[in-house]
């Protein structure tokens, strides 16, 4: 089996691995949790794994931090995130309880804390099916996230109604071990069947979560689930957005964590119910690279965090740009812009492309190369296309981050980001653009 890695993109050692957990700066170090299963290439008894960084480029494997087992987290620890207090730092996370009868598997949440960041205690159970409410179904009832507000804790939930749809769940504590239930926070259920993954940004006004089986919208949730961002603010606990969108627009992305104070997000670089190419290599799954977020006029932005120093400046303006290459981080600076085509990992059979076609950006994957199959059944996806709507503007900022098996885009503050699986030796970079004036940046 041949041991090919992602160059940046986390992975886990071996197998498995979801979405991100506990995405946090803690003594110095940038800690990123993430779910995983260390004993099966498949989804499987989740547990914690675990990577620090000093630069969100290089990442160090560290012991797997929480291992199911314990009667409130029996058949796995599922999503939650972390918080520092009192100069330790936390995890909350959702215990996972089977049962072959779907309606008596239980979700409850659960409390850790470590003082050195990489050795958890276990706390147990703190809020059960007892402090539910009654309306909703304790066997869809997890990702936990906790914030500080004022003198007091906040928790947020994902939940369903037992006869209706997904919400988020506000718990409040003066203590991290008795939570009181407060309310349901959006103030209407979700047009899919279950919201996922709740993250709270409070200095952007910022709400994240996952939305599963939502409806395709024009542009908006092609996959079979999406991510979606509300701006707003909280009054008398309800969340009212004054914009919304979808954080990502590729085939690849979902249950994004916000590392708080510096806000950067990292997402899972997969999707559900998709065939894992990556297998003959021994892993499955990986996180996205960080990206900067902020809020512009009312819209969520985002680039990547990049590498320190630049590499390569240069002039394309109306030359066609050639280049070998598989890994980097690329910026595009971009004046009066009439036409632009970009083919990633080209090689005799296959290419990945983005183009800008009249009012609207195009990503087609049809020949990237290994197939990736999943469950969406309409045309777009069935013919490896994915869009972005364009907005004419004097300048854009176009970023491109290229890994072994996945290319992130980045379009003045939009993203799109999906895996690929050419040919190991396909590696060429063609950049055809036409403007009054382009500048490529390379970085790493």
């Amino acid at each position: 089996m041949n041991n090919i890695r992602p160059k940046f993109h986390i992975t886990a050692p071996s197998n498995w691995i979801n979405d991100p957990n506990g995405v946090i700066k803690f003594k110095g170090k940038y800690h990123v949790f993430y779910q995983h299963h260390p004993y099966g290439i498949t989804w499987g008894p989740m547990h914690w794994g675990h990577v620090i960084s000093d630069d969100l480029l290089n990442w160090e494997h560290l012991p797997i931090a929480l291992t199911p087992g314990d009667t409130f987290d029996k058949d796995g620890c599922f999503s939650g995130s972390a918080f520092v207090y009192e100069d330790k730092l936390y995890v909350v996370y959702t215990g996972f309880i089977f049962n072959e009868d779907p309606e008596k598997i239980r979700q409850q949440q659960c409390l850790a804390y470590s003082e050195d960041g990489i050795h958890f205690k276990k706390l147990g159970l703190i809020i059960g099916e007892d402090n539910l409410p009654k309306e909703f179904a304790p066997n869809d009832f997890r990702d936990p996230m906790v914030f500080k507000e004022n003198n007091h804790f906040v928790m947020l939930v994902a939940a369903r109604r037992k006869e209706g749809r997904g919400n988020i769940l506000r718990y409040e504590s003066n203590d991290l071990l008795s939570w009181t239930f407060v309310s349901s926070i959006l103030p209407s259920d979700s047009e899919g069947v279950m919201i996922e993954c709740p993250d709270y940004v409070s200095d952007l006004n910022l709400l994240l979560y996952c939305e599963q089986f939502q409806p395709v919208n024009g542009y908006l949730h092609h996959n079979i689930h999406s991510t979606d961002w509300e701006i707003g603010k909280f009054v008398d606990h309800k969340f009212n957005k004054t914009n919304k969108g979808m954080i990502d627009y590729g085939f690849d992305f979902y249950a994004p964590q916000v590392i708080l104070g510096d806000n950067i997000l990292i997402g899972w670089l997969d999707m559900w119910d998709r065939n894992n190419p990556s297998e003959e290599y021994g892993f499955a799954g990986s996180l996205t690279v960080p990206r900067h977020i902020s809020v512009k006029n009312n819209e969520l932005y985002q680039k990547p965090v990049l590498p320190k120093n630049k590499k390569e400046e240069k002039d394309i303006t109306d030359i066609e740009y050639v280049e070998h290459v598989k890994y980097g981080f690329y910026k595009l600076e971009i004046t009066d812009l009439e036409s632009l085509h970009i083919s990633f990992r080209k090689g005799d059979e296959h290419q990945t492309i983005f183009y800008l076609n009249e009012n609207e950006w195009v990503f087609d994957r049809s020949h990237s190369g290994k197939e990736i199959k999943g469950n969406e059944t309409d045309s777009d996806s069935l013919n490896g296309i994915r869009k972005l709507p364009y907005i004419k503007n004097k300048k854009h900022e176009i970023y491109l981050v290229m890994d072994e098996f996945s290319v992130e885009l980045f379009v003045d503050g939009k993203s799109l980001s999906s895996l690929i699986y050419p040919d190991l030796s396909d590696d060429l970079l063609q950049i055809v653009i036409k403007s009054k004036n382009t500048k490529l940046i390379k970085y790493l």
